[in-house]
C-alpha cells in the first residue's frame, strides 16, 4: 500500500471525513484527496500534525517504504510498547521475567522434536476358557498405545487365555486383529452362539466351516459348523500373523 492509500485507510478506520481532517490539518479536502491519491504530499508541517491527527506515526503510514519490513512496528506493537512504558519499574520487571521463561520453554521446544501423539486400540481383556478370547466385545476393553511391536494394520487387539492355539499364540499372549477377510488357513476371532473363540478358519466346498487349534492335542476345542447345524456364527476379524499356520493334516 502506498502511503497515500494508508492515510485513506486511517481516516476512514477513525470514521473522518476529509472535510473532517481538512479543518483539523488546516487545509482544503481537495489537499486531502491529492495527499491519498499521490497527486501532492504534505509539507513538513502538515505532515507532523497528520500524524497526531490520524493517532499514528512514521512507521505505520511510510511502512511500505522501508526496505526491512521487520523493522516496522505494527499498531499491536507499538500499543503495547506503549503500555509497557508506563508499568511501574516492578511491572516491567515482572515482563522481564515472564519473557525470559516464555524464551526459554520456546528453546526447550525447538530443542527436542515432538513426540506424536501415539494411536490408540482398545484391547479386549475379559478371558474366557480355554482356548476363548475376551467374550465381551462391546465394552469390555481398555485402550492400549499402539508401539513398535503392534502391526500398523491393528484395529484392536485381544488376550487369549488356553493352551489350544499354542505354540503360535501361547496362553495369557495379546493378539492383533484387523477387519481384512478371511481366507482359508487364517486365524481369525470368531463368535459362536455367543461365546468368542480364537482359531484358525477352514470352509470346504460343501459349505461346512471348520475351525480348528492350531495344538492338536486340543482337537476337542475344535468347532464344526454346518449349514443344517442351526449354530450362529460371526467373525470379528482376522489375527495378524507374521506366517499363515497350515491347516490340520496339509502341513
Amino acid at each position: 500500500m502506498r502511503f497515500g492509500t494508508r492515510v485513506r485507510a486511517r481516516r476512514e478506520q477513525l470514521g473522518l471525513s476529509r472535510g473532517d481532517l481538512a479543518k483539523r490539518l488546516g487545509v482544503s479536502p481537495s489537499a486531502i484527496g491529492n495527499y491519498e491519491t499521490g497527486v501532492s504530499f504534505p509539507k513538513e508541517d502538515i505532515m507532523l500534525r497528520l500524524f497526531d491527527c490520524l493517532d499514528t506515526d512514521p512507521n505505520e503510514l511510510f511502512q511500505d517504504s522501508f526496505q526491512s519490513g521487520g523493522q516496522v512496528l505494527t499498531h499491536r506493537e507499538r500499543t503495547l510498547l506503549r503500555e509497557y512504558r508506563e508499568l511501574s519499574a516492578l511491572g516491567r520487571e515482572s515482563v522481564h521475567a515472564l519473557m525470559d521463561a516464555l524464551r526459554a520453554y520456546r528453546d526447550e521446544a525447538e530443542a527436542s522434536p515432538s513426540a506424536a501423539e501415539p494411536r490408540m486400540i482398545p484391547l479386549y481383556r475379559t478371558p474366557a476358557a480355554a482356548g476363548y478370547a475376551a467374550p465381551a466385545f462391546g465394552s469390555d476393553f481398555d485402550y492400549i498405545p499402539v508401539k513398535g511391536d503392534v502391526p500398523p494394520g491393528a484395529e484392536f487387539a485381544v488376550r487369549i487365555q488356553g493352551d489350544s492355539m499354542s505354540p503360535l499364540i501361547e496362553d495369557g499372549s495379546v493378539v492383533y486383529v484387523n477387519r481384512d477377510p478371511l481366507k482359508s488357513g487364517d486365524v481369525g476371532i470368531f463368535c459362536v452362539d455367543g461365546d468368542i473363540f480364537c482359531k484358525q478358519y477352514h470352509k470346504d466346498r460343501a459349505g461346512i466351516v471348520y475351525l480348528f487349534s492350531l495344538n492338536r492335542e486340543r482337537s476337542d476345542a475344535d468347532v464344526i459348523l454346518t449349514a443344517a447345524g442351526g449354530r450362529s456364527l460371526a467373525c470379528f476379524g482376522r489375527v495378524i500373523l507374521r506366517r499363515t499356520p497350515p491347516l490340520p493334516g496339509m502341513a
